[in-house]
């Protein structure tokens, strides 16, 4: 898996602030708390090449108001709230250097571990790099469009936010994904690149963002704008339903391979589902991946799309489930990957308990690890100590020049 964090911390302010006693847990919550030797593969994991992304989240909590609502159920004793992570935050060691050890002992005496009691379930999820091209030509005939003026977000009456259009005094869905393949929205101006293939298009649309490789070389990155507000309908359950797919089989690279052995079926299945996304151009380096739902740009391997009704943005995620193999061995054909990640990004398929979606990069590696992963496993939130003494994020903002 890519890396691209650099070590940018040393000498933890450890011990002053902290309490070091176990957070009490609810008997009816979802988790409860373990001590770090429960963390399978825990004395192995890269401490120190998390630091800087603890620092990222604490930039983004600490331009927060301290009551924001970060997630996660009612019984968790901390985390839930910005402000709850004023101390962990202004114990991140400081410097250009820093000692395996050192950064583990902050982690063990920063966070508390809480053991999900229910089986989590993996899924991944990637960047995709898409040819593109700025002009139509023969080769590129698949619009990528940017949000229609008229289509807007509005709140229902039960809260939820639902995106359409006014019609006179009616609030109505936009545009279908037949519809907008037929033409509605030709002629608008609303092109931001032509692909090649429409099912290059859907798969960018589930992801949610992608790299374009324009003929230059150069990278144009996208990533969501908006929603046409029709339901969302996962192609695989209509292929299952058809009985052209076993449900055990559905992954995207199984969609993927059907969808390219049956071209001549690829529209109409496509618009089974009739959500249809919009995108916008992000100015974002190649190096960098994209910015997920908490704010912050996401790290291969580390990132997670979590169901913010049972864990809160920012949290470490210790994630123990296997991996698909690219190079099977005769004996297994998936690999054990037990790892911390941080809860930073959502996704409207990930919903309920344990489910959380790895976010694997970009290119041939993360495409073939977010298309097969599909298994169950562990998952421990690490929720951040309270401090035993008053702070407030000035002392962050000080000590990192914010």
């Amino acid at each position: 898996m890519k890396r691209f964090v650099a070590l940018l911390f040393s000498m933890p302010l450890l011990g002053a602030c902290v309490s070091q006693s176990p957070l009490p847990s609810s008997d009816e919550g979802l988790f409860a708390p373990v001590g770090y030797e429960a963390l399978s593969g825990w004395e192995q994991e890269d401490h120190a090449s998390l630091l800087p992304l603890i620092f990222k989240e604490c930039r983004r909590l600490a331009n927060l108001p301290p009551e924001t609502a970060l997630g996660g159920e009612p019984s968790l004793p901390n985390g839930t709230k910005a402000g709850d992570w004023v101390g962990a935050c202004t114990a991140l060691p400081k410097g250009d250097a820093v000692s395996p050890q050192e950064a583990r002992h902050y982690f063990e005496s920063w966070f508390q571990p809480y053991r999900m009691k229910k089986e989590a379930f993996y899924t991944g999820y990637y960047e995709p790099q898409i040819e593109a091209s700025l002009k139509r030509t023969s080769d590129y005939t698949v619009p990528l469009y940017r949000r229609p003026l008229d289509l807007v977000r509005e709140k229902a009456t039960n809260g939820e936010i639902v995106f359409g259009r006014w019609i006179g005094q009616d609030f109505q869905p936009y545009d279908d994904r037949a519809a907008i393949d037929q033409g509605s929205l030709k002629g608008k101006g609303l092109e931001i690149a032509w692909l090649k293939d429409p099912v290059d298009l859907f798969f960018l649309q589930i992801q949610g963002s992608g790299r374009l490789l324009l003929p230059d070389g150069k990278v144009l990155r996208v990533g969501y704008s908006a929603r046409n507000g029709q339901p969302y309908v996962p192609i695989g359950q209509v292929l299952v339903r058809k009985g052209l797919m076993a449900k055990d089989d559905v992954t995207m690279e199984s969609l993927r391979n059907w969808l390219a052995a049956h071209p001549d079926q690829v529209q109409s299945i496509l618009e089974e589902n009739p959500n249809y996304v919009f995108f916008k151009t992000l100015p974002l380096p190649p190096q960098e991946g994209p910015v997920g739902a908490f704010g912050v740009g996401l790290t291969p391997g580390r990132s997670v799309a979590i169901d913010r009704t049972y864990l809160p943005f920012a949290a470490p995620v210790w994630v123990e489930t296997v991996f698909p193999s690219e190079t099977p061995s005769p004996s297994a054909d998936v690999m054990n990957w037990d790892h911390l990640t941080f809860a930073q990004d959502v996704g409207k398929d990930i919903q309920g308990v344990g489910r959380a979606d790895l976010f694997t990069g970009w290119g041939d590696q993360a495409r073939f690890v977010a298309g097969n992963l599909r298994h169950r496993g562990h998952m421990i939130l690490l929720l951040p100590r309270p401090a035993t003494t008053a702070l407030d994020w000035s002392a962050f903002r000080g000590s990192y020049g914010q």
